[in-house]
């Protein structure tokens, strides 16, 4: 076994290997979209308000969809199912380029095309999490999910400074056109994937029946009925912090696109740190005591985003900010997953996007309702300060979460 496979032995898989090529390079063109979409509205707007209606409406789908998506997950083939959402995908972003190269866009037709593409998320998400399992089997799952981490705050710290540059040279078309041309390689990846014959459950059940056991499942466990809840508080109140990140870097720190995409790249720099390191030494460490302080550190490194007033502070937070947030969220999936029983991963991983993504919506929008009447800096101070009372309240006072390996 080479140096490399025994640091990250997932790698030892050949579908897991295929995939992540392919997963990497599409990450790349979704964070050059995530960038230029935000800023497109707020040319078009002048608005926090709509930054965050953007963002809200890209997350609805998962608030009403992902639940039933998890079901689905435990269905069907998740393979055909993840191929069928990231061609959509991938025809919704070439949509949204075309208008911007036409010159014809308007903010409801951003609007729509969010929509449109936070539905093909919501099925995604659900199949793509449990596909995991089925890659690399349970033995190397903690090591899969920190390296997709990785891969997700990778691209994180490259997209956003591309996305950036790319903006203020040629402008916000050509980032939609190559998140569309992107998802070719996580398609073509998929198809080369060697997988055992999909086996239907026999006896299926009524869909709400299941859903019906995935809930129960979820709220009768103490472990896993804390970690949705704390997740779900950073969602609503954590999250808006890169919402409101464009217009804290244009209104309060009087900077531009550029500084932007750095500023995004910061946060990819602190969660790629996080995760290589969770993807290296997550095993040796007690996973449920390192997720508790993670927490209440993400809450305070908001805070500290919040007073900044110099790009050189900025960064230092957001740093910081991504180290803490990708190490409490990777373990809080790893930590899911892992107690979950293999008839229900799917659905497990459709409340953990559904904590985590479903309920964003509320977050953006009480987020960009707050910066309108008392202030970004004080919208994100708030947010974060909720952050670590959640933390307190839930994690570092749970016995179960402390004690997990």
């Amino acid at each position: 076994m080479s140096r490399t496979t025994r640091l990250f032995p997932a790698l030892r898989h050949r579908n897991f290997r295929l995939f992540y090529v392919g997963f990497v390079v599409s990450l790349l063109g979704s964070w050059m979209q995530r960038v230029a979409l935000s800023w497109l509205v707020l040319d078009l707007t002048d608005s926090a308000f709509y930054v965050g209606l953007v963002d809200a409406v890209s997350m609805l789908p998962v608030l009403f969809f992902t639940l039933w998506a998890g079901v689905v997950a435990d269905r069907f083939p998740r393979r055909a199912i993840v191929l069928t959402t990231q061609t959509g995908a991938m025809v919704f972003s070439a949509i949204l380029a075309a208008l911007v190269f036409a010159q014809v866009i308007t903010v409801w037709q951003v609007v729509v095309l969010a929509t449109a593409i936070g539905l093909t998320n919501a099925f995604d998400i659900p199949a793509r999490h449990a596909l995991m399992i089925d890659l690399v089997g349970k033995e190397d799952l903690t090591n899969a999910i920190a390296l997709n981490s990785s891969a997700f705050n990778a691209t994180r710290v490259v997209g956003p400074a591309i996305a950036g540059a790319v903006i203020g040279i040629i402008g916000v078309a050509i980032c939609f056109l190559l998140n569309s041309v992107s998802f070719l390689a996580v398609i073509a990846a998929l198809l080369l994937l060697r997988l055992p014959m999909f086996q239907p459950r026999v006896g299926l059940r009524s869909p709400w029946k299941d859903l019906g056991e995935g809930f129960r499942y979820i709220t009768s466990d103490v472990r896993s009925r804390t970690l949705v809840l704390n997740i779900a508080a950073f969602s609503v109140f954590g999250v808006p912090v890169f919402v409101l990140m464009p217009v804290m870097t244009r209104d309060v720190l009087g900077l531009g696109a550029d500084a932007y995409g750095w500023m995004m790249s910061a946060v990819g720099v602190g969660a790629l740190t996080g995760a290589l390191g969770l993807a290296v030494f997550g095993h040796r460490l007690p996973r449920g005591r390192l997720l508790s302080i993670a927490a209440a550190a993400f809450g305070m490194f908001d805070v500290a985003f919040a007073l900044s007033r110099t790009l050189a502070f900025s960064l230092a937070a957001l740093v910081m900010l991504g180290f803490s947030m990708i190490t409490m969220t990777a373990l809080t999936n790893t930590l899911l997953q892992a107690i979950a029983p293999d008839e229900l991963r799917g659905r497990v991983a459709a409340f953990y996007a559904w904590a985590f993504l479903g309920i964003a919506p509320f977050g953006a929008l009480q987020a960009g309702w707050m910066a309108e009447r008392i202030g970004t800096p004080h919208a994100l101070a708030v947010g974060g300060t909720v952050c670590v009372l959640a933390a307190a309240l839930l994690l570092l006072r749970s016995r179960q979460v402390l004690a997990s390996r």
